[in-house]
């Protein structure tokens, strides 16, 4: 991997310490030039009380990413990041193993984003869709 993505993937690891990314045991594992991937295990701590993976923690995954391939793409030393909405269909369930989520542009706007993050698991098939909207807001100097 480029020395500069490997520099990027560790920045994003250390700002997700002693966070809901750290306590899902989400890891970034791959940038391009347009996208990023994240991995998550599924174990029990992500499961409903029926043995699957929990909607909520592919809706955590899914604006993770989404959220971090923004502070990646875009101009984050004069904007905040903010999420402003997040939709998902699940559409297969899984017990275990690990999913990868990957989130790619589908608008990339001065003030508003709109990202695609399809989590898929080991074989490629695809566990459940978002699209996650994100703005971008002045810092104040």
């Amino acid at each position: 991997m480029n020395p500069d993505k490997e520099k990027i993937l560790s920045i994003i690891h250390e700002r997700c310490r002693n966070t809901l990314m750290e306590t899902l045991n989400i890891e970034y594992t791959e940038i391009g030039d347009d996208y990023l991937i994240a991995k998550m295990p599924v174990t029990p701590r992500v499961h409903q009380p029926d043995g699957v993976l929990h909607g909520g923690a592919m809706v955590a995954l899914a604006e993770s990413v989404g959220s971090a391939a923004s502070y990646i793409f875009l101009n984050t030393e004069d904007f905040f990041i903010r999420g402003i909405e997040i939709s998902a269909n699940h559409l297969k369930s899984i017990k275990e193993g690990d999913v990868f989520a990957k989130a790619t542009f589908i608008h990339k706007g001065k003030t508003t984003q709109l990202w695609e993050i399809k989590i898929t698991d080991v074989e490629g098939n695809l566990i459940s869709l978002s699209k996650l909207t994100t703005i971008a807001l002045p810092k104040s100097k």
